[in-house]
């Protein structure tokens, strides 16, 4: 335990799992809500809808994560690039995976995209479960949509959030598959994130079990973190 803190690549690790999810789990709080609130809007199609916005979520790590790997590719190749450079946003092809920054964006892009549908499916439950009877109170108060979406909606949805976020951030904690097929860490390890570094450490080169068992110990401490304050909202919730 002495050693990780001397430990360059597990502070990068850290850094990233953190950064992760304090990015992501926002990102996909507000799309998901967003579509959430619009989906439930619609009256036809909505089936429809709402299986276009999920399909994300159902859709194989390999597959997507090879997908994003191509659309943000390196040179004119890319997609984005692509797109980029005829909109004449950027001069030249912007190497997205081989910059710590850039790449790192790539899969902060990727998480929201990825959940923001499970989110959507979730608001929309919360959405239909709220009485009819608040809103049009506070259309006889005379309350516009932002008033009514602001001090009724996202009142009646707290308890549905607090749960979103707990989900959400562990889930971040456990990032693993995008890492793996888009970067492999890198450039370098600058994409590192703890269950990545715990693979690293135990399966790659030299095994070096105890150690890797040390930094799942950090990571346990993470999620049971987490897991307590959950336990305690739904306590003062209820």
């Amino acid at each position: 335990y002495l050693s990780l803190l001397s430990d360059q690549n597990y502070r990068i690790a850290f850094r990233n799992t953190i950064l992760y999810a304090l990015v992501t789990v926002p990102g996909q709080m507000a799309c998901g809500l967003v579509l959430a609130c619009l989906v439930n809007s619609v009256r036809r199609g909505q089936t429809a809808f709402k299986v276009i916005c999920y399909l994300p979520v159902i859709t194989s790590w390999v597959v997507v994560s090879m997908v994003f790997k191509y659309l943000f590719m390196s040179g004119k190749g890319g997609m984005v690039n692509y797109i980029l450079m005829q909109l004449h946003l950027v001069e030249s092809p912007v190497s997205w995976l081989q910059h710590t920054w850039t790449a790192n964006l790539v899969l902060w892009l990727f998480g929201i995209w990825k959940g923001t549908g499970w989110v959507m499916v979730i608001y929309m439950a919360a959405l239909q479960g709220i009485p009819q009877e608040i809103y049009e109170a506070a259309e006889l108060d005379g309350a516009n949509k932002w008033q009514i979406f602001w001090n009724v909606t996202l009142p009646q949805l707290k308890p549905t959030t607090f749960f979103v976020i707990i989900m959400l951030t562990i889930a971040s904690f456990k990032v693993y598959d995008q890492m793996y097929m888009i970067t492999q860490g890198g450039p370098g390890n600058a994409t590192m994130t703890l269950v990545y570094y715990i693979y690293n450490v135990a399966f790659v080169n030299t095994p070096k079990y105890g150690y890797a068992s040390a930094v799942s110990m950090v990571l346990f401490v993470l999620v049971l973190f987490v897991t307590i304050i959950q336990f305690k909202g739904s306590s003062s919730n209820d």
